[in-house]
């Protein structure tokens, strides 16, 4: 994980002196871990989050996930995927990956503006549900840890 200290001056420019659109930081949690889920009924955690602290009230979170997913089944499935803010969910996503009958491996990427309006620490997090009881998989490569990744970037613009 990356956690650089927030943009507060280069060479005598205070961040407050930068135009709107500016990157003031970024943060990324790069997960590896070889996760097996199964859940039809509602969303589950992934295990990808990552917190940041915003430096304004007007100034925006753009939040950008790839996800390294895979299926195994012998029927249609469809993986849903919500992205929250704490606890809140901020945007669905429908067939973020589909397999018609066979296994399938899809690296699957979104992105969403986030206006947060504070300046507390805030979590972020992509949960994932599944349309049929089938498996599908985080990261598998191998099945093993380290193999594959997904990512979640933060950028903290200038409002």
């Amino acid at each position: 994980d990356w956690d650089p200290t927030p943009l507060t001056s280069v060479s005598g420019l205070a961040s407050s002196d930068l135009p709107a659109g500016a990157v003031l930081q970024v943060v990324q949690q790069v997960f590896q871990t070889f996760t097996q889920l199964n859940s039809t009924g509602s969303l589950v955690d992934t295990g990808i989050t990552k917190a940041i602290t915003p430096s304004s009230t007007s100034n925006k979170i753009l939040i950008k996930v790839s996800l390294q997913i895979s299926t195994n089944t012998n029927s249609a499935q469809y993986l849903r995927a919500a992205l929250l803010a704490d606890s809140t969910i901020i945007r669905r996503y429908d067939n973020i990956h589909s397999s018609n009958g066979t296994s399938a491996d899809d690296q699957s990427s979104f992105e969403f503006l986030h206006s947060p309006s504070t300046t507390s620490a805030i979590t972020y997090k992509v949960q994932i549900r599944n349309t049929n009881s089938s498996l599908f998989r985080i990261n598998n490569w191998g099945t093993s840890n380290g193999n594959a990744c997904s990512t979640i970037t933060l950028l903290e613009i200038k409002g």
